[in-house]
């Protein structure tokens, strides 16, 4: 896998990670305000595991190129 596709893996985990992320804060901290109005408690924490799974195989790839 080439380089640059190891680095969109781990800039799409973060985005991914920020945007699920403020939006479980917010559910609990403004009362269902942004990104998604907190649609689903369950889709939030699924998406944060994914981004972080995502995030350590892109990481794990990229050392073994090095």
């Amino acid at each position: 896998m080439p380089k640059a596709l190891c680095y969109t893996g781990l800039v799409v985990s973060v985005l991914i990670l920020l945007i699920f992320g403020l939006d479980l804060v917010t559910y609990f901290l403004l009362d269902n305000a942004f990104p998604f109005g907190g649609a689903s408690l369950t889709m939030n924490v699924g998406f944060l595991i994914a981004s972080a799974v995502l995030g350590y195989l892109s990481w794990a790839v990229l050392r073994e190129q090095k």
